[in-house]
Protein backbone atom coordinates (compact mmCIF):
# COMPACT_ATOMS: atom_id res chain seq x y z
CA UNK A 1 0.00 0.00 0.00
CA UNK A 2 1.31 3.41 -1.19
CA UNK A 3 1.47 6.28 1.07
CA UNK A 4 0.10 10.01 -0.11
CA UNK A 5 3.83 11.14 -0.51
CA UNK A 6 4.23 8.05 -2.79
CA UNK A 7 1.13 8.31 -4.55
CA UNK A 8 2.41 11.74 -6.01
CA UNK A 9 5.76 11.63 -6.76
CA UNK A 10 5.25 8.37 -8.92
CA UNK A 11 5.18 9.17 -12.80
CA UNK A 12 1.85 9.70 -14.76
CA UNK A 13 1.35 6.95 -17.36
CA UNK A 14 2.34 7.88 -20.64
CA UNK A 15 -1.71 8.27 -22.43
CA UNK A 16 -2.20 10.16 -18.74
CA UNK A 17 0.32 12.48 -18.97
CA UNK A 18 -0.46 13.36 -22.93
CA UNK A 19 -4.27 13.83 -21.89
CA UNK A 20 -2.78 16.41 -19.00
CA UNK A 21 -0.73 17.96 -21.30
CA UNK A 22 -4.00 18.14 -23.77
CA UNK A 23 -6.18 19.39 -21.20
CA UNK A 24 -3.76 22.42 -20.27
CA UNK A 25 -3.17 23.46 -23.55
CA UNK A 26 -6.99 23.76 -23.82
CA UNK A 27 -7.34 25.72 -20.72
CA UNK A 28 -4.60 28.42 -21.77
CA UNK A 29 -6.53 28.62 -25.47
CA UNK A 30 -8.83 31.45 -26.13
CA UNK A 31 -12.09 30.92 -26.91
CA UNK A 32 -11.13 31.79 -30.65
CA UNK A 33 -8.88 29.10 -31.04
CA UNK A 34 -10.80 26.55 -29.54
CA UNK A 35 -13.12 27.03 -32.50
CA UNK A 36 -10.86 27.44 -34.81
CA UNK A 37 -9.48 23.72 -33.29
CA UNK A 38 -13.02 22.26 -33.53
CA UNK A 39 -13.40 23.50 -36.82
CA UNK A 40 -9.92 22.37 -38.51
CA UNK A 41 -10.42 18.85 -36.96
CA UNK A 42 -14.29 18.85 -38.33
CA UNK A 43 -14.89 17.79 -34.74
CA UNK A 44 -18.86 18.25 -33.69
CA UNK A 45 -20.02 20.22 -31.14
CA UNK A 46 -22.67 18.16 -29.90
CA UNK A 47 -22.20 17.14 -26.47
CA UNK A 48 -24.66 15.83 -23.41
CA UNK A 49 -23.36 18.31 -20.26
CA UNK A 50 -23.08 16.15 -17.41
CA UNK A 51 -21.82 19.00 -15.24
CA UNK A 52 -23.05 22.40 -16.89
CA UNK A 53 -20.38 24.86 -17.06
CA UNK A 54 -20.08 26.65 -14.08
CA UNK A 55 -17.78 29.36 -12.37
CA UNK A 56 -16.85 29.08 -8.84
CA UNK A 57 -13.89 29.68 -6.45
CA UNK A 58 -10.75 27.71 -5.31
CA UNK A 59 -8.31 28.75 -2.57
CA UNK A 60 -4.64 28.94 -4.03
CA UNK A 61 -1.72 28.15 -2.06
CA UNK A 62 1.66 29.39 -2.00
CA UNK A 63 5.57 28.45 0.02
CA UNK A 64 7.69 31.16 0.79
CA UNK A 65 11.09 30.48 -1.50
CA UNK A 66 9.26 27.79 -2.58
CA UNK A 67 10.15 25.19 0.31
CA UNK A 68 8.28 27.08 3.39
CA UNK A 69 5.21 25.85 4.83
CA UNK A 70 2.19 26.19 2.98
CA UNK A 71 -0.40 29.51 3.54
CA UNK A 72 -3.65 30.26 1.71
CA UNK A 73 -2.52 33.03 -1.14
CA UNK A 74 -5.80 34.35 -2.00
CA UNK A 75 -8.73 33.12 -4.48
CA UNK A 76 -9.36 32.54 -8.04
CA UNK A 77 -11.86 31.97 -10.12
CA UNK A 78 -12.61 28.74 -11.90
CA UNK A 79 -15.13 27.45 -14.41
CA UNK A 80 -15.05 23.72 -14.93
CA UNK A 81 -17.55 21.67 -17.38
CA UNK A 82 -17.88 18.11 -18.12
CA UNK A 83 -19.45 16.70 -21.44
CA UNK A 84 -20.61 13.43 -22.79
CA UNK A 85 -20.10 13.03 -26.84
CA UNK A 86 -22.67 10.67 -28.53
CA UNK A 87 -19.90 7.86 -28.96
CA UNK A 88 -19.57 7.62 -25.47
CA UNK A 89 -16.25 9.50 -24.65
CA UNK A 90 -16.23 11.82 -21.03
CA UNK A 91 -14.38 15.27 -21.28
CA UNK A 92 -13.75 17.70 -18.23
CA UNK A 93 -12.21 21.06 -18.31
CA UNK A 94 -10.89 23.06 -15.66
CA UNK A 95 -9.84 26.80 -16.69
CA UNK A 96 -8.91 30.39 -14.50
CA UNK A 97 -11.47 32.90 -15.40
CA UNK A 98 -15.51 32.81 -15.94
CA UNK A 99 -16.05 31.79 -19.96
CA UNK A 100 -18.37 28.81 -19.66
CA UNK A 101 -18.25 28.90 -23.46
CA UNK A 102 -14.43 28.18 -23.30
CA UNK A 103 -14.76 25.74 -20.34
CA UNK A 104 -16.99 23.71 -22.49
CA UNK A 105 -15.36 23.95 -26.17
CA UNK A 106 -12.36 22.19 -24.07
CA UNK A 107 -14.35 19.40 -22.08
CA UNK A 108 -15.58 18.47 -25.71
CA UNK A 109 -12.00 18.26 -27.53
CA UNK A 110 -10.92 16.51 -23.82
CA UNK A 111 -13.56 14.22 -25.03
CA UNK A 112 -12.63 13.94 -28.82
CA UNK A 113 -9.19 13.27 -27.52
CA UNK A 114 -9.77 10.23 -25.86
CA UNK A 115 -11.34 8.16 -29.25
CA UNK A 116 -7.98 6.97 -30.72
CA UNK A 117 -9.66 7.52 -34.62
CA UNK A 118 -9.70 11.50 -33.11
CA UNK A 119 -6.44 12.08 -31.36
CA UNK A 120 -4.36 12.88 -33.98
CA UNK A 121 -7.02 15.02 -35.46
CA UNK A 122 -7.26 17.14 -32.11
CA UNK A 123 -3.08 16.82 -31.77
CA UNK A 124 -2.65 18.66 -34.64
CA UNK A 125 -5.68 21.43 -34.17
CA UNK A 126 -4.05 22.68 -31.54
CA UNK A 127 -0.52 22.59 -32.82
CA UNK A 128 -1.36 26.23 -33.19
CA UNK A 129 -1.76 27.00 -29.72
CA UNK A 130 1.84 25.27 -29.14
CA UNK A 131 3.26 27.78 -31.55
CA UNK A 132 1.82 30.95 -29.98
CA UNK A 133 2.80 30.01 -26.11
CA UNK A 134 6.11 29.19 -27.27
CA UNK A 135 6.18 32.76 -29.47
CA UNK A 136 5.08 34.38 -26.36
CA UNK A 137 7.50 32.46 -23.58
CA UNK A 138 10.22 33.70 -26.37
CA UNK A 139 8.74 37.40 -26.01
CA UNK A 140 8.59 37.66 -22.62
CA UNK A 141 11.95 36.14 -22.49
CA UNK A 142 13.06 38.57 -24.47
CA UNK A 143 11.35 41.25 -22.29
CA UNK A 144 13.31 39.47 -19.06
CA UNK A 145 16.72 39.88 -20.47
CA UNK A 146 16.59 43.67 -21.67
CA UNK A 147 16.21 43.92 -17.78
CA UNK A 148 18.56 41.99 -16.89
CA UNK A 149 21.59 43.51 -14.38
CA UNK A 150 24.68 42.01 -13.76
CA UNK A 151 26.57 42.61 -10.84
CA UNK A 152 30.11 41.77 -10.34
CA UNK A 153 33.04 42.63 -7.91
CA UNK A 154 36.33 44.36 -8.96
CA UNK A 155 39.23 43.32 -6.89
CA UNK A 156 40.89 46.28 -4.81
CA UNK A 157 44.86 46.35 -4.79
CA UNK A 158 44.85 46.88 -1.62
CA UNK A 159 43.29 43.72 -0.47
Amino acid sequence: MMTGSEARTEAPRPEVAARQAIMALAGAATLAELRDAMAAACLAEEAQDLRAPETGLVMTRGRIGGDGRAFNLGEATVTRAAVRLPSGETGFAYHLGRDRPKARLAAILDAHWQAPERRAAVEAALSGIVARREQEAQAHARRTAATRVNFFTLVRGED
